[in-house]
């Protein structure tokens, strides 16, 4: 792998643990951009178009899960997450979030460098990293810019809460399938949620109010009875 040049963004904001995996990633013929808040890290995600992030949970500005979230809309990167959480829930949260592999910290370098080049033998066929095409989808007089993480409505730009965001891009990546309340909960807010529907109540009427012509009569935003919500165009 030494003698090929691959790209990694690393969000990381320990900064000794930052320059111990960059030197581990470099060793392997990386080039490496750093990041130490989860804002920083998907900016360099969208502009460098890396082979690999490697992603810790812990960071100052946002949960490592919720930028799983983020990316996995519109960019299937191979994402290894790095952390010092150690319970399994975490573990299955940041799997089922997208993560494609998990190491706990402490690390050594060969098993973090093993690692590695297992998730990149895995991901390497699975796709082109960017879905350039499935990253703008338009409903309505809306358009959802999952790149730039931009929501317009007739051209003029709306805003969102993350969890607002986060359940809109939910919606329109599976856009004309029917959500399931549990689903849309583990989903945005994980799997400790889904027994808190009220949670998705509110913020549903919320999104609503902010994309829909007619909130009480929604046009995009259907309501299954007792099973949950369907985007439509």
């Amino acid at each position: 792998m030494s003698d090929l040049l691959h790209r990694a963004v690393l969000i990381e904001d320990e900064t000794l643990v930052r320059r111990y995996v960059a030197i581990a990633l470099e060793t392997l013929g990386f080039q490496v951009w750093e990041s130490e808040t989860a804002a920083q890290g998907l900016m360099e995600v969208v502009s460098r178009q890396p082979d690999l992030i490697i992603l810790d949970l812990g960071l100052p500005d946002r949960d490592g899960i919720n930028v799983i979230h983020e990316l996995r809309p519109w960019c299937d990167i191979p994402i290894l997450v790095l952390s010092v959480r150690t319970e399994e829930l975490q573990k299955v949260a940041a799997l089922d979030a997208g993560a494609d592999d998990y190491l706990t910290k402490p690390f050594g370098v060969p098993e973090l460098q093993a690692r590695i080049r297992a998730v990149l033998r895995r991901t390497q066929h699975k796709g082109e990293g960017f879905a350039e095409n499935n990253s703008v989808v338009d409903f309505g007089n809306i358009r959802v810019d999952m790149i730039r993480r931009r929501v317009t409505r007739a051209k003029k730009t709306i805003h969102l809460t993350p969890t607002e965001y986060r359940i809109l891009t939910l919606l329109v990546t599976n856009i004309g399938k029917v959500l399931t309340h549990r689903q849309i909960l583990r989903d945005v807010w994980g799997p400790g949620y889904v027994d808190r529907p009220h949670y998705l109540r509110v913020f549903m009427a919320g999104l609503r109010r902010k994309i829909e012509n007619e909130p009480a009569n929604p046009k995009h935003i259907q309501t299954e009875t007792g099973i949950g919500y369907r985007l439509v165009q």
